[in-house]
C-alpha cells in the first residue's frame, strides 16, 4: 500500500528556502515561475538590483514596502522622478536606502520605456535571447548551480548597453532564475517538475 503524501514541510525542495515561511512560499509560488509580463520582469530585475550586496530574503520581506515607495514598479512613473523623490526615498526605512540604487532604478525604468517605446519590448528583448523557451537544468546539489553563465553574461551587456544599472552577470542569472528563463530548482524538489509543466504550456501558447 503506498503511503500517502507527507505534509507540505516534509517536500524535498531545494535547501535554500530553509524553514523560513515566507521564503518557502516564495519558493513554491513564485521562483522558476515563467514570467513573461513587461512590467512584472522590470519590477524583478530592480528588486534584484536592490539585492546587490544583500540576501534575497531581506528584499522578500521589504518587497511590499518596495511597490509601495516605487508606485508599485510602475516605469512611467519612476522614470519622472525627481531630486524630491528621490530624497524622500532615502528617508524610508522600510526599503534599501541606497541613493546609487535608487538612482539606477530611475535610470532602468528610463531604459525600459526606451524598449518599449522603440521596440522590442522589455518581455521580449529579454525571451530572444532564449529563443522564448525556458531553459531546464537538472542540477542535484547546489553546488553544482552556478553563479553566472554566459547567457547571463549576454544579457547583462545589452541591458548595460541599453542603459539598465544594477545588472550585472550574477544579478542577471538570479533574475533568469527567479523569473524562470532557468529552472534551477534541484531534481528532487516537487517544483522542478511543476515549473517544466508551466514552461512547456508557456511554450506552446506564444
Amino acid at each position: 500500500m503506498t503511503a500517502p503524501p507527507g505534509p507540505a514541510d516534509d517536500l524535498k525542495r531545494c535547501p535554500w528556502p530553509k524553514d523560513d515561511p515566507l521564503y518557502v512560499a516564495y519558493h513554491d509560488d513564485e521562483w522558476g515561475v515563467p514570467e513573461f509580463d513587461d512590467r512584472a520582469l522590470f519590477e524583478k530585475l530592480v528588486l534584484d538590483g536592490f539585492q546587490a550586496g544583500l540576501s534575497w530574503i531581506t528584499i522578500l520581506r521589504k518587497r511590499e514596502n518596495f511597490r509601495r515607495a516605487f508606485d508599485d514598479f510602475a516605469p512611467a512613473t519612476i522614470a519622472r522622478y525627481g531630486k524630491r523623490k528621490t530624497e524622500a526615498l532615502m528617508r524610508d526605512a522600510g526599503i534599501v536606502r541606497n541613493r546609487m540604487k535608487i538612482d539606477g532604478a530611475v535610470l532602468s525604468a528610463r531604459a525600459w520605456l526606451d524598449i518599449m517605446d522603440k521596440g522590442p519590448g522589455f518581455s521580449r528583448l529579454l525571451w530572444d535571447f532564449l529563443d522564448g523557451t525556458p531553459k531546464i537544468n537538472r542540477y542535484r546539489s547546489m553546488r553544482q548551480v552556478p553563479a553566472e553563465t554566459a547567457l547571463s553574461r549576454a544579457m547583462s551587456k545589452e541591458l548595460a548597453a541599453r542603459g539598465f544599472k544594477f545588472c550585472g552577470p550574477t544579478i542577471v542569472y538570479a533574475f533568469m532564475q527567479a523569473t524562470g528563463m532557468v529552472n534551477d530548482h534541484l531534481l528532487t524538489c516537487p517544483r522542478h517538475a511543476a515549473c517544466a509543466e508551466i514552461a512547456a504550456a508557456a511554450a506552446r501558447a506564444r
